[in-house]
């Protein structure tokens, strides 16, 4: 197999005992190869208390039907201009399917957190708009659509440098996430999210005071609260060790397997991205140049060169092959 290049339920009540397993929504979550019917055995809990990757954790493929089903999120042909002349997306197109970890790929200023912002609507804080093509999500509109509205609809994005309310505690962040909500299963939902993140459910003083990588956690848990459809992830391991980096991948991996919940994965570590996305798309200067599924993309050895450490010190852009010329898909 060749890559592509690219034109342009709820748990149990408080009290009981909580299966974070049960997904919230239709469709089946992404993970490692099984035949129909068989999935795979829970990740090892590690030291901590969470779910453990091995380096034998692979990506599962989606189910036929959902393979054909439309994608839950279609991004077609959008470009973004933030101040009225400042043009950051060309014709970038991207699709995430129903249960599916995607992961969105590029250096710093390829775009990647703008494509996000222009998904959850928060392009409109930074004089920013969608000003061609449009963004469907669950076979609707919604380009334009004011940001709270959009988490409404189930998108819920994890914004770059984890952006928690540091002098709230852990807890009454973890209840702001849940703010478009009016059910009564918020406590039940709270005791869920300590279950992927034992540590905060110790840490009781000013959210301020965690670690970084516990704020990452924190910022994931948030997101959960709202129950969302589907989560927009920017560069969830910026400023974590390498350890810390590979136990919240495998919490990401665990949450998108137990839950159902469809995740955009934004990051600049593509080894710890690819490790756990179904397909991936590579950003350079505004637009999608390359795309393939996570194996393809590991094989393919441009990308090694690129983003993978296999060339040493000698990096080159992706806008210098001509091999890497874009091709319309919308068409």
């Amino acid at each position: 197999m060749r890559c592509l290049p690219r034109e342009s339920g709820d748990p149990a009540r408080h009290g009981l005992s909580i299966d974070h397993r049960r997904p919230w929504n239709t469709g089946s979550p992404a993970g490692a190869c099984h035949p129909a019917g068989q999935g795979p055995d829970r990740l090892a809990g590690d030291d901590n208390g969470g779910p453990e990757m091995t380096d034998t954790d692979t990506t599962r493929a989606m189910p036929r039907s959902a393979a054909n089903a439309a994608p839950l999120l279609s991004v077609r042909n959008i470009e973004v201009v933030y101040d009225d002349v400042i043009l950051v997306l060309r014709g970038l197109s991207l699709e995430v399917p129903q249960g599916a970890i995607v992961a969105l790929l590029g250096a710093n200023g390829a775009g990647k957190s703008t494509t996000l912002k222009a998904i959850s609507g928060l392009l409109k804080t930074e004089d920013g708009e969608v000003t061609r093509g449009e963004i469907i999500f669950n076979g609707e509109r919604i380009n334009g659509i004011d940001p709270d509205k959009i988490v409404r609809r189930g998108i819920f994005q994890v914004m770059e440098g984890r952006r928690i309310i540091a002098d709230m505690t852990s807890l009454e962040n973890l209840r702001l996430g849940a703010f478009t909500r009016s059910d009564n299963e918020v406590g039940a939902d709270i005791d869920m999210v300590f279950n992927y993140f034992p540590r905060l459910k110790e840490r009781t003083g000013l959210a301020g005071y965690l670690s970084g990588g516990e704020q990452q956690m924190l910022a994931i848990g948030r997101a959960l609260m709202a129950r969302p459809k589907m989560i927009l992830m920017d560069e969830p391991s910026m400023g974590l060790s390498p350890l810390l980096v590979k136990e919240v991948f495998a919490i990401i991996k665990a949450i998108n397997r137990d839950l159902g919940v469809t995740i955009l994965l934004v990051e600049q570590n593509a080894r710890a991205a690819l490790s756990v996305a179904r397909h991936g798309y590579i950003m350079e200067q505004g637009k999608v140049v390359l795309d393939g599924t996570a194996d393809e993309l590991r094989d393919n050895e441009d990308v090694k060169e690129f983003y993978l450490g296999g060339a040493g010190d000698q990096r080159r852009s992706f806008k210098n092959l001509k091999s890497f010329k874009r091709r319309k898909r919308w068409l």
